[in-house]
């Protein structure tokens, strides 16, 4: 019997494609293997790591040198002598895959992109790419840098063994407060020897990898301790911790180079790493920063803070920030006497009390009010801004029919929370933000009311009398956009950052944007030269200015006494107070108000900074909106003749104090 037998089937052509373009692709991967494995080793490796170098900062000038800042702080310890609790903290941070990879964790690439994608930054380099980096290459962010990088990642880990390149990545880290490698940090943060460290004291040197700075405890206790919270929960995820450690205290960061230009290095440091260069890179790549500090004006803050504390009760604090009004680069800043480290009165929030009135006027202005419109500024009055508590002027002045330029010069409080209810509250706070006041300090909104107020996140019209914080940095700043024009730049510490090479690798490019027309500006500064003028503040040149004074609790004392001014050429903040708000009194027992130590030391300094240069006249008022506007009821004939010569009349006995009182 025959069988028939079937055609025999062709293969399919695209079968034929398919296996071409296999064997095309492991072709292209091979080659693509050989040619990285050929440039992995055409990548020298240096005999040895570059030793880090200190970098310079210098004032505007560029050849008065400010600082030197490098790290000096550094001894080596065998891997052997550090606890297995600082090895795990610093995986858990750093690279959970280290003994794992070759060099290069393609897991933790993936990871950091998940986590990208999700809104979180997190880096891709391996422990062994980082000590790569560190040790041998710059930090430029290009692709050639991050290629070599890998390159000699992958050949240190043929080189040396996993614990040789942990070993070395402890040794050479920086960990902040001028501390490189684990030993020197060890002491800066817990006075103990690496070998001594425990699972928590571990877990904080582990935070302090990726920013050294911000991750400080000292300098943000809450970012310090939310890092510090992950890196715990990585370690307990990977099996390498049992049961979560108490959070460990953490020695103050005592400078090394104690004084006043302490506060500036900080400053300066935040900046640079919000621009990129890291703290490590700053303190071991030998740059030269440029800084926007003037020699002479820094001279005098100093002095004039000094001489105008002296004698005064210990336990004072003074804040002083300058800043030329034209760029916003800061001439001058005191934040303490203390140095690096220690806390920056110049950047923390107090109450603003009355040298907020200018803003209200601002915006007074900006909706059509003139400062030539009248207002009844009697005192007290009732207003329902106050829930029922009277409202009164300092000394309980009188002045039932005074334009606005009157109740700034007297800072008087009824006439400022009136025009606030009239324009509304959120106006103003409106033009707080817009002139250079922040909208949040430390993760809570500002010029609202907090948890406990009458209003937990509304603002209400006390905004007016300077109930809500401002650090003396960002009134310095508002300051400078009345006298810009109505301009407000970028307030920034530096100007350019070069290389040892003198390759520019930074050039400052603070933003500038109108907050207010000029001729609103000209309107502020005429009132407030006025206020100058009426209390014998010149400086020798012309200028505008505001005091204010914020009352101790429900006492007869003040618990913050601030100047603020400006001439065309440079607007400060000067403030007064204690590390704790409390009485403030001087050598002679007296309360301390505005108008006392703050503008004296306002004066001086003003004066002493701006010697030699040539004055410049303030613009001439534009007189902006409409005089007839206001609250005020003009006096009636019938009424007593002497009615408008007592106005701003002192009362002679003395006014019951009450919430939210305000001094000039």
């Amino acid at each position: 019997m025959l069988i028939k037998r079937g055609k025999r089937r062709r293969p399919r052509r695209w079968r034929r494609a398919l296996a071409w373009f296999a064997g095309v692709v492991v072709i292209l991967c091979g080659s693509a293997v050989i040619a990285g494995e050929m440039y992995v080793r055409s990548v020298p490796m240096p005999a040895v790591s570059a030793q880090p170098q200190a970098s310079t900062l210098y004032f505007r000038d560029g050849r008065t040198v400010l600082a030197r800042v490098g790290t000096t702080d550094h001894s080596d310890v065998p891997l052997s002598a550090v606890p297995a609790a600082v090895r795990w903290a610093v995986l858990a941070a750093e690279d959970r895959d280290f003994y794992d990879h070759g060099g290069v964790s393609i897991r933790g690439v993936l990871r950091a992109v998940v986590a990208n994608v999700r809104g979180n930054r997190e880096g891709a380099s391996t422990i062994t790419q980082q000590y790569a980096r560190n040790a041998y290459l710059s930090q430029d962010v290009t692709v050639e840098r991050k290629v070599k990088e890998i390159a000699l990642a992958i050949r240190l880990e043929r080189k040396f063994s996993k614990d040789q390149i942990l070993e070395r990545y402890l040794n050479s880290i920086y960990f902040g407060r001028g501390a490189y490698g684990i030993a020197a940090a060890a002491y800066a943060y817990f006075g103990t020897t690496a070998n001594t460290l425990t699972a928590g004291q571990s877990a904080v040197l582990a935070a302090v990898i990726k920013d050294p700075y911000n991750f400080d405890p000292a300098n943000d206790p809450e970012a310090a301790r939310s890092r510090w919270d992950w890196i715990v929960k990585a370690e307990q995820e990977q099996g390498w911790l049992e049961a979560a450690p108490a959070y460990p205290k953490v020695s103050p960061a005592h400078a090394k180079d104690p004084g006043p230009n302490g506060p500036i290095i900080d400053r300066v440091e935040a900046e640079l790493a919000a621009r990129g260069i890291t703290p490590r890179v700053l303190h071991t790549r030998g740059l030269a920063v440029t800084t926007t500090l003037d020699a002479p004006a820094q001279h005098a803050a100093v002095t004039q803070v000094r001489k105008h504390l002296a004698g005064q009760p210990k336990g004072l604090l003074a804040a002083l920030v300058a800043i030329d009004p034209e760029t916003g680069g800061v001439r001058a800043y005191y934040g303490n006497s203390q140095g690096r480290g220690y806390f920056d009165n110049a950047s923390a929030p107090h109450p603003a009390a009355s040298t907020f009135k200018p803003v209200v006027l601002a915006a007074a202005l900006r909706n059509g009010i003139s400062y030539e419109s009248r207002w009844d500024g009697s005192s007290p009055r009732l207003f329902p801004g106050r829930l029922g508590v009277p409202l009164r002027n300092q000394q309980n002045l009188q002045c039932p029919y005074c334009t606005l330029e009157e109740s700034m010069v007297d800072s008087l409080n009824t006439p400022f929370y009136a025009v606030t209810e009239t324009i509304g509250a959120d106006t103003v706070r409106r033009m707080a933000h817009a002139l250079g006041v922040p909208k949040r300090y430390a993760n809570a909104p500002t010029l609202v009311d907090a948890a406990g107020d009458p209003a937990p996140g509304k603002t209400r019209p006390d905004i007016a009398i300077g109930r809500y914080p401002v650090a003396p940095a960002d009134l310095a700043t508002v300051y400078a956009t009345f006298a810009s024009g109505g301009v407000r730049h970028d307030r920034h510490f530096v100007d350019k950052v070069s290389t040892l090479d003198g390759k520019r690798v930074l050039s400052a490019a603070p933003r500038a944007a109108r907050a207010i027309d000029r001729h609103v500006a000209a309107d502020v500064s005429a009132v407030l030269h006025s206020v100058i003028r009426a209390h014998d503040l010149s400086p020798g040149r012309p200028a505008a200015g505001k005091t204010g004074t914020q009352q101790w609790a429900d006492t007869h004392d003040n618990q913050d006494a601030w100047m603020a001014g400006y001439t065309p050429e440079l607007a400060t903040a000067v403030w007064i107070g204690k590390a704790r708000p409390g009485p403030i009194r001087d050598a002679e027992g007296e309360p301390i108000q505005g108008d006392t130590v703050p503008a004296k030391l306002w004066k001086a300094f003003t004066h002493d900074a701006l010697g030699g240069t040539p004055p410049r006249e303030l613009p001439e008022p534009a007189h902006v909106g409409d005089p007839g506007i206001g609250d005020a009821r003009p006096p009636q004939a019938e009424e007593p003749a002497q009615l408008a010569d007592v106005q701003k009349k002192k009362e002679l006995e003395s006014s019951a104090a009450v919430a939210g009182k305000r001094r000039p």
